[in-house]
Formats: structure tokens, sequence, C-alpha cells
């Protein structure tokens, strides 16, 4: 069943697993450095933690619809672009822990948006943390936001 993300880049991991933890009543899905996920059943949702800076406030990183098929990021892909929409593709690629396919968009307020589906649990996480385009391309290599508000 396709489920909603938020990643939210907090800046203490350990007192935001402990209040999610309790908040939802269920222990993380999966636990690395500096990174954490949460796959809560009811209300179905994929919470992602990741490490910001000590003394930060917590802010949204990305928001994504987690899918179970590779087709069905490929149904979303179609239906954005057709929508008009700049769709940026990224295939197997390793991202939070995990092998992926995925397509991005961006909103009008440039949030961005993935909707993806995990192909395989990894060890390491390829994209470089502290980078501000960690875990999404840069928007602006790939499409003008004038296509994006249409």
């Amino acid at each position: 069943m396709p489920r909603v993300q938020l990643a939210l880049r907090v800046p203490d991991l350990a007192a935001s697993i402990a209040f999610y933890t309790r908040l939802f009543g269920t222990e993380p899905a999966k636990l690395r450095d500096g990174y954490a996920n949460f796959a809560i059943a009811e209300p179905p949702l994929k919470l992602v933690l990741i490490e910001g800076g000590a003394g930060e406030d917590t802010r949204m990183d990305h928001l994504g619809v987690e899918v179970e098929t590779t087709e069905q990021v490929h149904a979303a892909t179609a239906r954005l672009a057709e929508a008009g929409l700049a769709t940026v593709e990224e295939n197997d690629t390793t991202c939070c822990y995990a092998l992926q396919d995925k397509v991005w968009v961006h909103a009008p307020g440039q949030e961005p948006w993935e909707v993806y589906v995990v192909k395989a649990d990894a060890d390491v996480d390829a994209k470089e943390p502290g980078n501000d385009a960690y875990r999404r391309p840069d928007r602006e290599r790939h499409n003008d936001s004038a296509a994006q508000s249409a």
C-alpha cells in the first residue's frame, strides 16, 4: 500500500527517535549513523529522521510517496509529466540506506517531492550528508520554475 513520507532534518537524533517512538507507539524500522526511519502502519506514514546540525531548528527535508513497485514509479513519472510538471528520474540509486528507483518534482514553494520504491536495503548511504542537495537533485539544473508552477 502506498504511504506518504515525511523526512525531517533534526538537531538531536536520539531525542527525536525517543519522541516519535512514544508519539506513534512503534520503534524505528531502520537505524543507521545519523539516520532513522519509522514505518508507521496507522496512519500509513514513513517518517524519516536525518541528523542535522546541533542547535539548529528541525526543518522539513523532503516529502515523498513510497510505492510498492518500479512500475508504479514509472506510472507516476508519466502522469506527472503529462500534468506539465518537470520530473527528474533516478534509477538504481542508493539513498537513505536503500536501493531505490524514484522520480522528483518540486511544488510551487520549491518543496521537493519524490515518488519512490525501495528495491533493497543498503548498508551505506551513497548521498553525501550535510549537502542541501542530499537526497534530492538540484532543481535548477533540470528545469525552470515556470514549468513547475503550471
